[in-house]
Order: structure tokens, then sequence, then C-alpha cells
């Protein structure tokens, strides 16, 4: 029996404010993804910090995904202070992005940087927690809640851009600190999730999940999907450009992908499948999508190709929430949200290392590395499925 059907499930209206009120706090929370992914290093090059800085500075919140971000999700937890954690948090990202827009020095935007990136990469796990126990709650289902973040980090993406068009550089990151200051204020309409039927979170019970081979494969082979998106991530829109496509086009490749993944999230609901099979096709699809990639297709193969982003990612997401919603208990879901974090900002960091090293040597070669990550994943999903359906017959004989 689902894990769902097992929650008594409240009234209407109250399902419907937490999901309305939710899903105003994904698009707050994407909008600053998509201002800040495409448009902070053009800041950062505007007040006249070089690339090696560059390099560092972006590098941070991959960095604290697997250093700060497990102790806060732990600390929110323990303190079953989930959405007081989601609001301090918030806030503590405006005004980090504020402290960064007042310098130009180079060590002090790091600084800055490093105390705005360990508030603010825990957001979307504690808000990815806080949406799994809704979702337990009120019976309801998590890709239509989750959509609303993959639209607003499309909004923002492009309002950013046309702004960039109509305002100097150096006042972007104002843009990005509004944004952030968008979150902040929303975040104090989230309905208090915890109550009197909440357990407590025992350090001893949660530390349980690192030693329990399910949820290791769930975050292993998420780890490892996800984080076949890296060359795709760090070198499509160069790869793109040396290819002769116009900007417009690039815009318009990964929208198409962005889209695809709304779609699949607004449709998931419908999707009959366990979600390790879920992960398995979302995995499958990313083998071939990074294996067509690494041919060099024109770009009506390409468009097609994009729309594979809602298998390979937006399936993906959705089988993970799944599994996590069956395998971890909600009083432990926060500090799993904070392993599969970690996790997945691990091997994407080092992937993105790798695959900077890989494209120098071989260019698109590095597709091929992707689509074997991809493939390990599902291997890894198959095995843990394969081994508790095995386990299950045991316990009945």
């Amino acid at each position: 029996m689902p894990f769902e059907s097992e929650i008594p499930i409240s009234s209407g209206n109250a399902s419907r404010q937490f999901a309305s009120r939710l899903a105003l706090f994904y698009g707050a929370v994407f909008t600053l993804i998509g201002t800040h992914l495409p448009f902070f290093p053009l800041w950062l090059r505007s007040v006249g910090i070089d690339a090696s800085w560059i390099g560092i500075i972006t590098a941070v919140p991959a960095v604290t995904r697997f250093t700060v971000l497990p102790w806060i999700t732990d600390l929110a937890e323990r303190r079953s202070a989930l959405r007081g954690a989601m609001i301090v948090t918030a806030i503590m990202t405006t005004f980090g992005f504020v402290a960064v827009g007042t310098q130009t020095w180079a060590p002090l935007v790091f600084l800055a940087y490093v105390v705005t990136a360990s508030m603010w990469t825990p957001m979307i796990p504690l808000t990815d927690a806080y949406a799994l126990r809704g979702v337990a709650r009120y019976g309801l289902k998590y890709g239509p809640l989750r959509l609303w973040g993959s639209a607003a980090f499309v909004v923002g993406a492009l309002v950013c851009g046309l702004l960039v068009d109509r305002i100097a550089w150096q006042h972007l990151i104002w843009v990005i600190a509004a944004t952030a200051a968008l979150g902040a204020v929303l975040s104090f309409g989230l309905q208090p999730l915890e109550g009197s039927k909440q357990q407590p979170a025992t350090p001893r019970g949660a530390s349980a999940l690192l030693r329990d081979p399910s949820f290791l494969a769930i975050i292993v082979a998420s780890a490892l999907i996800q984080g076949s998106h890296a060359a795709y991530y760090t070198f499509a829109s160069m790869t793109w450009q040396l290819a002769g496509h116009s900007g417009l086009t690039i815009a318009a490749l990964w929208a198409l992908g962005v889209i695809a993944e709304i779609v699949v999230f607004a449709l998931s609901p419908r999707l009959k499948w366990q979600p390790a099979v879920l992960v398995v096709i979302g995995a499958l699809s990313a083998v071939a999508r990074w294996l067509i990639t690494a041919q060099e297709p024109p770009v009506a193969v390409l468009a097609i190709v994009q729309l594979a982003h809602g298998l390979s990612f937006g399936i993906t997401q959705v089988g993970t929430m799944g599994l996590m919603l069956r395998q971890v208990p909600v009083h432990f879901m926060v500090r799993g949200q904070g392993y599969l974090a970690a996790c997945g900002g691990i091997v994407a960091s080092s992937t993105s290392i790798l695959s900077g090293v890989i494209f120098a040597r071989h260019g698109q070669g590095v597709y091929y590395v992707m689509a074997a990550m991809a493939l390990l994943g599902a291997a890894v999903m198959l095995a843990a499925r394969r081994g508790k359906a095995l386990s299950h017959e045991m316990e009945r004989g």
C-alpha cells in the first residue's frame, strides 16, 4: 500500500491552502535560481573580478551542499523546526546577497558568498522535505507542486535576460537580491506542519538511514543520474554557440528542456508505475539522450533530444521523491533530504571537474561518460529493487 494512503487526509480547504502557498514559495525559490545561475557570473565580471576568482566563487554552492547543508537539515529536524528553518534561511539568503552586492574586492565577495550559499543551498532540500510532509498529510502529489518551481525558473531567467539589455550589469546583483527577498516574504505564509503527531527525530534513528541499503541505493542512483547532467549544464551553451547557433536558438533549446520537465511534473499523478521504475526510465532516457548528444546532431534533432529532459531529470525527480516517501519516515524526512542533497552535491561537483578535463581533450565525447554514469544509476536502482524483492520472498518463505 502506498505510504500516502496510510495518512489521514485533512480538509480540502487546508489542502488547497497548503498547496497554493507552497507553490508560491517554490516559485520564489526557483525564480532566484533562474536569475542567479545565468547572470551571477556576469555580475562578478562586471565588477572587475578575474576569471580565476570567478571559478572559485561559483564553486562555493556545490561545496556547501555536502558540508554545511547536512548540518542545517539535521538541526532543523532535531529542533522540529522545518518551517522555521525555511524562514530563517530565506531571510539570511536575502541579507547575504545584499552583502555580496556591496563588495567588489574578490576575497570579500568570496567570504560574503560563502555565508550566503551556506544559507541558500539548504532551501531546496528543506522545501522538498516540507512538500513531502504535506504530501503525506494532505494526500497530495509531489509533481504538481514542484512544477511551479520549474515554471518560475524560466520566468526568472527570461526576465533577468531582458533586464540585461536595459540596466548596467553592475546592478544585476540587486535583481538577484530582490528575488531572494520575495522568497523571504512568502516564507511567512507557509503553514506549520510540525505537530503532536510528529515523532521525535532521534539522532540514533536518523543515522540508521545511512545503514539502510535501500536508502543508500536511492541517493546514489539519484546522484548518478542527475549528476550525469553536469556536462550539459556546463558546456551545452558553449558547444551550441561554437556550432553557429544564435543566442535565440540556444535560449529556445534550454526552454524546451524545462517545458518538458514542467509537463512531466504536471502529468506525474497519472503515472501508475512504481517510483523505482520511474527512476530507471529516467536513467535510460538520460543514456539515450547523452549518446545522441555526443554525435553533435543538427538543431532539429537537438530540439527533440532536449524534450528528453522531462524524463532524464523530471521523471527521475518524481521517482526519487516517491521512493523517499516510501522509504524514509516522515519525522526523518528533513535529514533524508539533507543526505540526498549532500550525495548529489559530491557527485555533481566532482563530475563537473571531471567533465571539464574530458571536454578539454575529447569535446562532445564527454557525453559518453555521462551516459555511463546514468546507466550505472539504473543498475544501482535495479539491483536494489531486485534485492528488496528477494528479501521479501525469503521473509514469506
